[in-house]
């Protein structure tokens, strides 16, 4: 499966159309994804009932990580894997009917606004419900160029349904570091929205898979940079000899190995744990995210460091990866956030 994905972005998300993307070119994101949606990756966790493969976090996990290698432009998180699990977890029969197909065959995109709710409010943000109305702010919102479909979080941790033309919705475009994705700014102002199940499971749910799936874009674009500092370090001469030869750029390029290495089986387990094992779902995923989180840091600079002077180049493009990192460390919750998380999940404090 990995190999299929990676094929096809070899094609279609080469570093060039990676750069127009990120230079206002949204129409190579748009092919990316139909090329995605023609593999079956919309449909990767929705029920074949529905048109979809009916497969697990763990699937989707994979998918994610060579998403993540290739620094690829699409709206996977929201439209391919919240998206649907919100619906699959907390949809009514006609919520899943209308929307799922849609969700399945790539007609449709979602949006996931769960910022305040997972990392806490910021900047006067938050959204409050009442009546089927919603008021508020909510910032960072995953995937929020043109959605259809939108999953908001509450302050009371109540998950709603907002179509992406309701009335009284104002969507900003946010740009961060990271050009490859797409995140938006949102207003709610008396907007009507349905209620998506009842109480604050479904949140958590949704939660603990966008901490894996975050983990596991980190873990793929962490093996990018290695395999490119390592391919650099065969390549490049300094003093008559391949720098690879040199004690110090081995050391680095192994440390980066030693280091990533383990974080795979955490990834794995986490999405394993999702789909089969919820009790230690929160926590792995948590731990997972966390530790990703500055083994990725770690990655980026030491892989920048092998490179020398070329490594902050716009013409290698390894900045793409350090970004890429940079807003999946601090997406929906820091690394000292989640470790605070996972201590009280633990009874510590």
């Amino acid at each position: 499966m990995q190999a299929s994905v990676g094929n096809a972005l070899h094609r279609g998300a080469s570093l060039d159309r990676v750069r127009a993307f990120a230079d206002g070119d949204r129409e190579v994101g748009n092919e990316v994804w139909r090329s995605l949606v023609e593999l079956g990756v919309a449909g990767i966790l929705i029920p074949e009932r529905h048109g979809g493969l009916g497969l697990g976090l763990l699937d989707a996990s994979l998918i994610a990580e060579v998403l993540g290698a290739n620094v690829t432009p699409s709206p996977f998180l929201g439209a391919a894997v919240l998206g649907p699990l919100a619906l699959i977890e907390a949809g009514s029969p006609a919520q899943q009917d209308a929307w799922l197909p849609r969700l399945a065959a790539g007609e449709a995109r979602a949006a996931i606004a769960i910022g305040e709710t997972v990392s806490g409010a910021r900047d006067a943000s938050g959204v409050s419900a009442r009546g089927g109305r919603l008021n508020g702010k909510s910032l960072f919102v995953i995937d929020a160029a043109g959605p259809d479909v939108i999953v908001v979080g509450d302050s009371q941790d109540r998950l709603h349904l907002v179509a992406g033309d309701a009335a009284g919705l104002d969507i900003t475009p946010l740009t961060t570091i990271d050009l490859t994705r797409q995140l938006g700014e949102l207003t709610f102002t008396d907007c009507p929205a349905e209620p998506l199940g009842n109480g604050p499971e479904p949140l958590v749910r949704l939660r603990d898979a966008a901490w894996t799936m975050l983990a596991a874009d980190m873990l793929g674009a962490s093996g990018a940079m290695i395999d490119k500092a390592v391919v650099y370090a065969k390549q490049r001469t300094q003093f008559g000899r391949l720098i690879g030869s040199f004690q110090a750029v081995k050391h680095l390029c192994a440390e980066m190995a030693a280091e990533l290495e383990p974080c795979r089986a955490l990834v794995w387990y986490a999405a394993y744990a999702f789909d089969t094992a919820p009790s230690e779902a929160s926590l792995t995923a948590a731990h997972a995210k966390a530790l990703l989180s500055d083994v990725s840091r770690f990655v980026a600079r030491t892989a920048t460091e092998v490179h020398g002077g070329i490594g902050i180049t716009d013409l290698l493009g390894l900045h793409y990866w350090f970004k890429r990192v940079g807003l999946d460390r601090q997406l929906l919750g820091g690394p000292e956030r989640l470790r605070t998380m996972a201590a009280a999940m633990q009874g510590f404090g």
